[in-house]
């Protein structure tokens, strides 16, 4: 669909597109000197497959800082975008035949990643009454032997809806106590409006800290989707197992792009809210627009 809008666009046609989850802000230009940093001191070898030491230490800072969690640098994986560290989780962990919950309305690239690991997808429609948030009735009428794992995005790419620290816990209590993996999917944790307090799953409790997998990345945060860098944070031996996929598959991440998210991780914050403050005056003006077409 987006290649289709830029075609459409190309071609003079006005054309507004919401396909896709990024930002049309520019990238901060402290993150931007950072790279271009990198080229100047030939930072452009090969690096360690799962991440240079200073980003794992900026990506550890950063949970500390945001959520009071703490990770070793063997619990990080430093990836090709979020997308990618979902398929390395997949992959690694995910056999034959077994199941993987992914709530819907979701982001088109779950129920594909999990075919492509050979297992099987199973659909929760959510309902609009509730926010289209999982239910904890909703996971226990789909749970089975071959439940392998369930997908959280939160908040969540298509719906906004996101989840409040008891909607959480009675979710992923269960999730925890029946052995599934928790893919934490947390990349537009910033993108937060109203006073909301975003949780990050893994702070939750230590019980369900051992079941979840954090997947985040700079893309949302500090409009750097084409940077290409996602992490994942948690249990050192699907990490490990992530690492095998990854030096398989494609060996480390751009080595200057590491250099500009290590910024992005540890440099000034300020860009997040001045873009969040823009996107949710984009929002109200939709939502007084749409209103006013209701009367």
């Amino acid at each position: 669909i987006n290649a289709k809008a830029k075609a459409m666009k190309a071609e003079g046609i006005n054309v507004i597109d919401f396909s896709v989850g990024e930002p049309d802000f520019p990238t901060p230009s402290n993150i931007k000197d950072a790279g271009i940093q990198a080229i100047e001191d030939n930072f452009t070898k090969y690096t360690a497959n799962d991440g240079i030491p200073e980003l794992k230490e900026a990506i550890r800072a950063r949970l500390k800082q945001d959520h009071d969690l703490d990770y070793a640098r063997n619990q990080i994986i430093v990836s090709c975008g979020a997308k990618h560290c979902i398929y390395n989780v997949l992959m690694a962990v995910v056999n034959k035949d077994e199941e993987v919950i992914i709530p819907a309305p979701y982001w088109v690239s779950y129920p594909q990643m999990v075919l492509m690991a050979e297992g099987k997808p199973v659909i929760v429609r959510t309902k609009e009454e509730n926010g289209f948030r999982i239910t904890p009735q909703e996971l226990k009428d789909n749970l089975n032997f071959n439940t392998k794992a369930i997908i959280i995005n939160n908040p969540s790419n298509p719906t906004g809806s996101a989840y409040t620290r008891d909607q959480l816990e009675e979710v992923c209590e269960i999730a925890a106590s029946e052995g599934l993996l928790i893919v934490a999917d947390e990349i537009y944790e910033k993108v937060i409006y109203d006073n909301f307090k975003f949780t990050s799953i893994a702070s939750l409790s230590e019980k369900i800290r051992e079941k979840t997998l954090i997947v985040n990345g700079v893309s949302k945060s500090y409009s750097m989707t084409g940077w290409r860098i996602g992490y994942a944070a948690g249990p050192r031996d699907i990490i490990s197992a992530m690492n095998i996929v990854q030096s398989h598959m494609t060996s480390n991440v751009n080595s200057i792009a590491q250099k500009a998210a290590v910024e992005a991780f540890s440099g000034n914050q300020d860009a997040i809210s001045q873009m969040v403050a823009q996107f949710n005056s984009r929002r109200n003006y939709m939502l007084n627009k749409l209103k006013r077409c209701l009367l």
